[in-house]
């Protein structure tokens, strides 16, 4: 069993007890969330819907992300995937969110936002958190670490 499935097992059960619904909003990992979190067999009972949300224009339609928001602040960045967060919780019947947005490379850094920069958003029931992570390696790496990370992350808020 890898890691990735011990989480997925831990927060599935966490959920279940709770009668909480998860859904995820996805940029740099474009549906690697999701896909973990369905590798799990009855995973309807607790996983409610994923958005891969990759564009720009894929945020505003979908999670109502607003445009000016993007253009203030940048895809990668805290009010962006906060944003995302809430708007995952606002378009699905979830109760727990976790979004993504990250530049997993190997091109798209910037001296701000190095390749491996990823904002990560939660929000549980009265709860909106964010934080930055700096993950090193290639594509693959980034955006295993982040898929990673998340359901690390969403273990300990939903606790």
């Amino acid at each position: 069993m890898t890691t990735s499935d011990a989480l997925v097992i831990h927060l599935a059960n966490q959920l279940k007890a709770r009668h909480w619904l998860l859904a995820s909003a996805e940029s740099c990992t474009g549906g690697l969330i999701a896909g973990a979190c369905t590798d799990l067999s009855g995973s309807s009972d607790w996983f409610d819907r994923g958005f891969v949300t990759y564009s720009n224009s894929a945020k505003e339609e979908m999670l109502g992300v607003d445009s000016q928001l993007i253009a203030r602040h940048g895809a990668v960045s805290e009010p962006v995937v906060r944003a995302m967060a809430s708007g995952a919780l606002a378009h699905s019947r979830a109760q727990v969110a976790v979004a993504v947005t990250g530049i997993a490379g190997p091109t798209g850094g910037s001296a701000d936002k190095p390749v491996g920069t990823v904002w990560f958003g939660f929000a549980i029931p009265g709860r909106l958190s964010s934080e930055r992570m700096l993950f090193s390696g290639d594509r693959a790496g980034v955006r295993q670490a982040t898929v990673l990370h998340a359901l690390q992350r969403l273990v300990e808020l939903t606790a």
